[in-house]
């Protein structure tokens, strides 16, 4: 053979059915971007959450309605799951011990109520999804009422489209009238509480085909209220610390009960109290949907009134200052200009 001769005939021959293919000792299919539609999940309403782990409702208001774990899935790990939020579930959902769902998924929204830790703080905090009411909590005293606290609550819910309600507590101990001044001409439904005399049936006659978020300060009887309309509820109850006159953080986190009267049935969500609520997430724009008197009155103002001091021409402040809205419209427009000095500070 010359040495020019490339062949070889001792060199082997191969094909494909030579090639050595390295097994997957975990037997793991590849990794893809598809994902299962899961058309078998079931649609659950979330009841609450404790250290990543949801309890929902499934089969809600059918004979064989349950409570069911679940955990949220791996897709879902940046989008926040809060109570009220309606859920794709799939999984086991048979509610049993040791059972464990799987949240795929969340429903549109109706609405969302929001906060900030402060006005100038824009992360939101979402509280609440799906509810239609808000009632707010006040006590006549211990602690003290605080009007600028429930125009702020009002903000929050009529921004979120949702109907607020005011219950004054302890009205036993001190007269609220002159509280509650500061909110004539607003539409608001407004309950009177007493220690020995709870209106609960017309409480929940309002709360009949809703879902009603209940918010207010600390120690003000929210707990209280909330365990006279759902018996089951066992929600824990303080009391105010007489030497700084604030209430005791109770409730923990926000739970979703069901509420069963006379006239039907509806959804009490408990939130835990607060003393202050933030409204950096409100656009300012829409900060005089809290004030709907005051509103009605900038109708006449210039096209781009700020409703500052400073603003030339300010129907409202024309009205303030010829007295038309009493003392107490003053105050509540005080309240307001607050409010849009903090967003006009901030900007």
């Amino acid at each position: 053979m010359s040495w020019l001769d490339d062949s070889d005939d001792d060199e082997p021959e191969f094909d494909e059915s030579d090639v050595r293919v390295r097994p997957n000792p975990k037997a793991n299919r590849p990794r893809t971007k598809r994902r299962p539609a899961h058309a078998d999940a079931e649609i659950a309403r979330v009841l609450g959450v404790d250290r990543g782990r949801y309890t929902v409702l499934v089969d809600e208001d059918e004979p064989d309605e349950r409570h069911v774990l679940a955990v949220r899935a791996r897709e879902l790990r940046k989008s926040p799951i809060v109570t009220g939020d309606l859920a794709r579930i799939v999984g086991d959902t048979s509610g049993e011990d040791g059972t464990l769902a799987r949240i795929i998924g969340i429903e549109e929204r109706t609405s969302l109520l929001r906060r900030s830790a402060d006005d100038t703080d824009q992360v939101e905090r979402i509280v609440v999804a799906n509810a239609d009411q808000m009632l707010i909590v006040v006590a006549a005293a211990d602690p003290e009422p605080r009007e600028r606290l429930v125009d702020r609550y009002l903000v929050a819910a009529l921004d979120a489209g949702i109907r607020p309600l005011l219950v004054v507590t302890k009205t036993d101990l001190a007269d609220p009238s002159g509280f509650l001044a500061h909110f004539d001409g607003l539409d608001l439904e407004v309950f009177t509480s007493a220690r020995d005399g709870m209106p609960v049936e017309r409480i929940g006659g309002a709360l009949v085909g809703h879902s009603t978020v209940f918010v207010g300060h600390s120690g003000v009887g929210k707990s209280t209220l909330v365990n006279a309309l759902v018996p089951s509820a066992m929600r824990a109850t303080g009391h105010v610390n007489v030497v700084t006159g604030r209430g005791r953080h109770t409730s923990s986190s926000t739970v979703s009960l069901r509420y069963v009267g006379e006239g039907g049935r509806g959804w009490v969500i408990d939130t835990p109290g607060v003393r202050s609520f933030g409204l950096g997430h409100v656009d300012p724009a829409n900060l005089l949907k809290g004030f709907t008197d005051l509103a009605l009155i900038a109708e006449e103002c210039p096209r781009g009134c700020t409703h500052l001091p400073d603003a030339p021409d300010c129907a409202i402040a024309e009205a303030v200052a010829e007295g038309r809205l009493g003392p107490r419209g003053a105050e509540r427009f005080d309240s307001l200009q607050r409010l849009l000095g903090t967003f006009a500070d901030k900007g």
